[in-house]
Order: structure tokens, then C-alpha cells, then sequence
């Protein structure tokens, strides 16, 4: 079966750095379009990343400059490194696979990012 595991989340001071991971199984890994998203406590769902299989990527306005999506094929993980991390970063950060092409929409249990000081 298809899974997505992050890891990596924790409690960082504002202005740190941390790199989330999730791992996928069960897919054709490089053929997906892997992206983060991230849900605060009242607020929306939000879109921060997306790289495509051929490795083009795309960010929220709110995190340009500050965070950077990676993958490896070759070990079916995708990335977030996240730098100059803001209080407003907090949030449950979930993993999303998508192959638009057969309609498949995968999702992680979220890694939780505390920025506090």
C-alpha cells in the first residue's frame, strides 16, 4: 500500500532552521508531483511547495527565499528546508504525492514545526 512518512518536525527559535523528510513507498515515486502543505491552528490548509518529477518547483509568496523543496529519486524522499523560520511557520506540515494524470492524491500523517523562542 501507498505510504507517506515525514520526519523531522520539532521546536526551533525563530530565526533556525530545520529540514523535514517524508519517505514514500508503494509508488512510482519519480513520476509524482511532491509537495508540502501545512495547517495551522485556525487557518486554511496551505500549499507551500511543489517539485515536479522533473525536479521544477513552486512556493507560497510566504516562504520564498526562506525555504527550499528538494527530491532524491534514488531514495523516494522529498525535502523542505526551511530557514529563517517565523513564529507564523508553525503548523502540522504534511506530505502530498499527486499523479494528476491517474487522479492519485496521497497523503502523510504531518510532522509538527513549533517556532517559538
Amino acid at each position: 500500500q501507498v505510504q507517506l512518512v515525514e520526519s523531522g518536525g520539532g521546536l526551533v527559535q525563530p530565526g533556525g532552521s530545520l529540514r523535514v523528510s517524508c519517505i514514500a513507498s508503494g509508488i512510482a515515486f519519480s513520476v509524482y508531483t511532491m509537495g508540502w502543505f501545512r495547517l495551522a491552528p485556525g487557518k486554511q490548509r496551505e500549499l507551500v511547495a511543489t517539485i515536479a518529477g522533473g525536479s521544477s518547483t513552486s512556493y507560497a509568496d510566504s516562504v520564498k527565499g526562506r525555504f527550499t523543496i528538494s527530491r532524491d529519486n534514488s531514495k523516494n524522499t522529498v525535502y523542505l528546508q526551511m530557514n529563517s523560520l517565523e513564529p507564523e511557520d508553525t503548523a502540522v506540515y504534511y506530505c502530498n504525492a499527486q499523479w494528476v494524470l491517474f487522479d492519485h492524491n496521497y497523503w502523510g500523517q504531518g510532522t509538527r514545526v513549533t517556532v517559538s523562542s
